[in-house]
């Protein structure tokens, strides 16, 4: 294009910047939610494809991949066949992540029994979970495409194994837009030392950024950049706002560009939220019965207080919320390393089901508990990494959890065989789960789709198929 060529926008510009607006409006209103006026936003609230059984989610992520056989998948095989190898009959030519092959068994860890009027087999290691065992959905038969961390984590969050899709929280906002103006409509909160798979697990992809989630962070400003600098007050603070925001909504007028609307609603959230993220944050509020119900500190940052806020959360019209608690990853030591993480997050996320179903808020909000792949029924020993008596990465079978929001309580669906290496009942892939999340919320899996790069997008690929057998 010559240098001095004019583009069909800077035609319109400069040939009159009422005719530049009008015919950018009307090419733009098709083009993109957030500059229809019958759509209130990306954010403002829609109606989905039919009447949802879950209004909101909260996802309990154990990221780092608990062991399904040591926690919910009983397999008294493998004590049976404890310092031998597997069947290559079993094992069909898989390999591992930092195991052979032909590593030797290891039985379960832990105890089991089973709990309830349901008969959930759990560990001895789960007794808060236990006490909820009638109202949850255990899934024994998922499986992943992924068995690294990272990819898996993103895969179960996107529906792609690598960075660059929209999460499930941003397809929700997508699909129904938000119940709040005071808090973000999509939360994150993490409760460990990091996450393998990153913000790629939270981001809007493609689709404008508006629809991310927004972390939270466990001390300090739950997010940064919300309080105000010495010497500035509230009304400096919203002319400040009221100015930039102005200026911007001029510029979104010209350009169309979607992220000018998201900056505009970043700001402005940014200032509600110096008062509604204090007072969603302070617990003093909460009745000891509640606190102790959780087992938190309301001052000091954990998983239980993780799970107390998102209830919180929820009550404030939070559509999306991801808890993530890293350091499931048991290569060696997995008997401490269970043993710790389940101390640590057994009672918050039983304490969660608990109080959600206290107050009538169960029925309609989903909770999922899970991590991104299972763990091997061979034993994980290297002695050059410092490794023994642990599990390595599997992907053929793992166990989840899910209560409220539409789905069966008190029931166990799926199998595995003997030793807990493949499902052979009732499987569930990823882009199942993900289907099955999205018909709760309401929401045809296939019909939702997001227009870009010359094509539909959708959560689930060309996936994905409801798991009826779960559905109330």
């Amino acid at each position: 294009m010559h240098p001095n060529a004019l583009t069909r926008r800077s035609f319109l510009r400069q040939t009159g910047v009422n005719v530049g607006r009008i015919a950018l409006g009307s090419l733009l209103l098709g083009a993109t939610p957030l500059l229809r006026a019958d759509s209130g936003g990306l954010l403002a609230p829609k109606k989905p494809h039919f009447a949802p059984k879950a209004k909101r989610v909260i996802h309990l992520f154990m990221a780092g991949a608990p062991s399904h056989l040591d926690l919910f998948d009983h397999k008294p095989e493998l004590a049976k066949l404890e310092g031998k190898p597997l069947p290559e009959s079993v094992i069909g030519g898989q390999r591992f992540a930092f195991i052979r092959s032909d590593a030797a068994v290891m039985g379960p860890r832990f105890a089991f029994k089973q709990h309830g009027q349901s008969g959930a087999s759990l560990a001895e290691v789960l007794p808060h979970t236990a006490s909820v065992a009638d109202d949850l959905c255990i899934i024994r038969s998922l499986k992943t495409d992924q068995f690294n961390h990272a990819p898996a984590q993103i895969f179960l969050n996107t529906g792609f194994a690598q960075p660059g899709r929209p999460s499930i929280g941003s397809w929700a906002l997508y699909g129904l837009g938000s119940d709040t103006q005071e808090l973000p409509a999509y939360v994150v909160m993490s409760t460990g030392a990091g996450i393998s798979g990153g913000s790629a697990n939270w981001s809007s992809g493609f689709m404008p950024t508006v629809l991310s989630g927004v972390r939270f962070r466990n001390q300090g400003d739950p997010i940064l950049d919300t309080s105000n600098p010495t010497g500035v007050d509230v009304a400096l603070q919203k002319d400040t706002i009221d100015l930039v925001g102005g200026m911007n909504r001029e510029r979104l007028a010209l350009m169309g560009d979607p992220e000018i609307a998201t900056r505009i609603a970043q700001y402005e959230m940014a200032f509600k939220l110096q008062t509604s993220a204090p007072d969603l944050m302070d617990l003093k509020g909460e009745s000891k019965e509640t606190l102790e119900l959780y087992g938190c500190d309301p001052d000091k940052p954990s998983f239980n207080r993780a799970c107390l806020l998102a209830r919180r959360m929820i009550e404030r019209g939070v559509r999306f919320i991801n808890i993530y608690h890293e350091g499931w990853d048991a290569h060696s030591d997995l008997v401490g390393n269970h043993k710790g993480k389940c101390g640590e997050t057994d009672q918050g996320a039983a304490a969660l089901v608990k109080d959600l179903k206290r107050r009538g808020l169960l029925d309609d909000t989903l909770v999922i508990w899970g991590g991104e792949f299972g763990r091997t029924p061979m034993v994980e020993s290297n002695s050059a990494l410092g490794r023994s008596m642990g599990r390595d990465h599997h992907p053929h079978a793992f166990t989840m959890w899910m209560a409220g929001g539409g789905v069966k309580p008190g029931i166990t669906f799926g199998a595995t065989d003997d030793l807990g290496y493949q499902v052979v009942q009732d499987p569930v892939h990823v882009h199942d789960l993900q289907a099955t999340i999205l018909h709760l919320l309401g929401f045809d899996h296939e019909r939702l789709t997001y227009h870009t790069a010359g094509r539909d997008f959708r959560l689930t690929d060309v996936h994905g198929h409801v798991v009826k057998g779960i559905l109330a």
